[in-house]
């Protein structure tokens, strides 16, 4: 699944939510909104500024934040409507415990009581501690792996529930990598100034985290620098994330027996069983090298240092609802040194954030019923449909595919599954138990269910219908086993989508990104797999060849772009967006055109159709990085920088040129 609109950012590190109070949509612009140029900037030169400029200047980034622009703005609005819900559910005391009510009321209430959280200190995970400190070799270190993995830590590689690639019919155990301490393999293999310094930081953060375990200074210094030891190896044999973008190199099925020969020094069959996953036969095992590296390490690597990173992994994943000190730890590492974020968000917002991770659709659903009604809905099922429509249309007048693949890709679109607002039905909640008291385990029940949840689906038919975004994100995807594309109710409002708004503005936001996520089921990824969302190579080799030589255009196009000195943009990693965000642009822009504001060609506001829609374009994307996160993401995210997005896409447009008169 990929997330095309926005960069994913973990739950600690969320876009802002100020939530002083629910009204606050009057600070959100317009998606056309004139007070936001900059009119020094000419539109040929830069059009991001120019069409932002004056935005930006008066929308500084805040200190609590690692980024800022008009998603943040809606993020504003909508976690302060989620944050009445909270209080209110958090105040009723005398709802039945059982309902979801309770469940985010308990939740929102454990997590800001701050009193209770630092007096536990980390006695809340102590049973876990004490089961990580009883590793004693092999065998105990991947049992206790398996016990963590329920409580979502993993330990050198992860367990999940995956449709199969070549039939997504049915959902399959997957064995992957785990997540490095630090956000990509590149901070552990480059040697550059600046990476080097972000290493020593890390490892002082790693010292800290086992010192307050109770470690001694003596022992957490060593300890850290052989946990960095340990993840290094490990980066070192990640492949490059550019390279992972083929599906086929993370898809390698085996019978479990396959694995056991793989890797005979360890039992899987006690590993799976305490991760509570049910019995299977046959698995993906995403990168077998990566997994015998790490087996070769279990082997080789002292058990103490094993059981260091077990602490280390267990007390950093639940940093944020343990005591101050930690807390703020983790923060000072992942938000100020890796981010240039000085300042954390009020204890209220990151509690809304938090109920949001945890109680996503239970949220969503009291969300929905009162901000999202059904005419919403159905305008923008409607405009789903016409640009659909439209796409279907212009695969057809496409000069360099074949009419051997036209048809093919005309049949993948005409089966995409289109959801938009909310599921049919929500997110049953009724096997997780949250009692008021403690946030820690609150967190702890919530990962449980998730984890069981999930692997309760290995080998059973996959369910089309789930959701991987809450009604409540800011966001949408394609997922390309499923071949669907995702609306939540939370983008289809102002600025992205306003009823009051002329037909250029919306087709130039929404509409753009409606055909963003259309056009993902046919970038560099996405036509790899047909109509049934199978791994399968549906292509003419002819039509392949002229698809990579037109998509080597925009590597090389965004790798020239520049983040920070020295830094470049990853035009292989960032290929994909790049595709869709040129591919979504044009079908927003031939599917205006059939609208009648386009044909009466008449101004407003003293701007022709074509430039009220590219205009609303640039302003969906309006929006400033911090450096240390641009350069972060560069290294780690498929999603170009805000303003590569708007510039690096209409530069390849002749309309815009055209619109602006802008030369070649």
């Amino acid at each position: 699944m990929r997330l095309a609109r926005f960069v994913l950012r973990s739950l600690a590190l969320a876009a802002a939510i100020a939530l002083c109070a629910p009204a606050l949509a009057a600070t959100i612009p317009s998606g056309f909104d004139p007070t936001s140029f900059d009119r020094s900037c000419k539109a040929c030169d830069d059009f991001f500024t120019f069409a932002n400029g004056n935005f930006l200047k008066h929308n500084p980034i805040p200190a609590a934040d690692a980024t800022w622009g008009v998603d943040d703005l809606l993020a504003e609005d909508t976690r302060a409507k989620l944050r009445v819900i909270a209080e209110r559910a958090a105040a009723n005391t005398s709802a039945d415990p059982t309902s979801n009510t309770a469940k985010i009321g308990a939740y929102y209430a454990d997590c800001m009581d701050t009193t209770t959280i630092d007096a536990a200190g980390i006695t809340p995970l102590r049973p876990q501690l004490d089961e990580i400190a009883s590793i004693h070799d092999v065998a105990s270190l991947l049992t206790t792996a398996g016990v963590l993995h329920g409580l979502g830590v993993d330990l050198g590689f992860s367990l999940d529930a995956t449709s199969d690639a070549k039939d997504s019919s049915k959902t399959i155990a997957d064995l992957g990598p785990s997540e490095l301490g630090m956000p990509d393999r590149d901070y552990y293999v480059q040697s550059d100034a600046p990476t080097t310094a972000i290493r020593t930081r890390y490892g002082a953060y790693v010292r800290d985290v086992l010192r307050s375990a109770g470690m001694t200074e003596a022992d957490a210094v060593n300890m850290s620098a052989a946990i960095i030891t340990l993840e290094t190896g490990f980066a070192q044999a990640t492949p490059d994330r550019a390279d992972l973008r083929d599906p086929l190199a993370t898809y390698h099925p085996m019978s479990l027996n396959a694995l056991q020969h793989l890797t005979p020094s360890v039992d899987w069959h006690a590993y799976f069983e305490a991760t509570g996953a049910p019995n299977f036969t046959s698995l993906n095992v995403e990168l077998p090298t990566f997994t015998t590296s790490v087996v070769r390490a279990m082997n080789t690597t002292p058990i103490a240092v094993w059981r260091a990173y077990a602490t280390f992994r267990l007390l950093n994943a639940y940093a944020t609802s343990l005591p101050n000190a930690l807390n703020d730890a983790h923060f000072a590492f992942y938000s100020t040194t890796l981010q240039g974020v000085k300042q954390q968000h009020s204890r209220s917002e990151r509690c809304v954030r938090a109920v949001s991770g945890a109680l996503g659709e239970a949220l969503g659903a009291e969300y929905v019923a009162a901000y999202f009604p059904a005419t919403a809905k159905a305008r923008a099922q409607a405009l789903v449909d016409n640009l659909q429509n439209v796409l279907h249309d212009e695969i057809g007048t496409l000069a360099w595919m074949s009419p051997q693949t036209k048809t093919k890709a005309q049949a993948k679109l005409a089966a995409l599954t289109k959801k938009v607002g909310y599921p049919d039905h929500f997110r049953d909640y009724s096997a997780l138990t949250i009692a008021r008291g403690s946030y820690a385990q609150a967190e702890m029940a919530s990962r449980r269910f998730a984890a069981a949840r999930e692997l309760a689906k290995i080998d059973r038919p996959t369910d089309r219908t789930e959701w991987d975004m809450s009604p409540q994100t800011i966001n949408a995807y394609y997922a390309d086993e499923n071949n669907e594309i995702v609306f939540p109710a939370a983008i289809l409002q102002r600025p992205y989508f306003d009823p009051g708004a002329d037909d250029a503005v919306n087709y130039g936001s929404i509409g753009a990104v409606i055909g963003h996520e259309m056009t993902h089921g046919f970038d560099d990824q996405g036509r790899k797999f047909d109509a049934a969302g199978n791994l399968d190579d549906w292509w003419t080799p002819q039509d392949a060849k002229r698809f990579n030589a037109q998509a080597q255009c925009i590597v090389d196009q965004f790798s020239g772009y520049t983040v920070a000195p020295g830094v470049h943009e990853n035009g292989k990693l960032e290929q994909g967006e790049a595709i869709a965000d040129l591919g979504g642009l044009t079908i927003a822009w031939k599917a205006f055109q059939r609208t009648p504001e386009y044909k009466a060609h008449k101004k407003i506001g003293g701007y022709t159709p074509e430039q009220r829609f590219f205009i609303a374009y640039a302003q969906s994307w309006a929006g400033t990085w911090r450096t240390s996160f641009a350069v972060e993401m560069a290294k780690t995210d498929p999603h170009p920088e805000n303003r590569f997005r708007v510039n690096g896409t209409l530069a390849n447009m002749p309309e815009f040129r055209a619109a602006f008169a802008c030369p070649e």
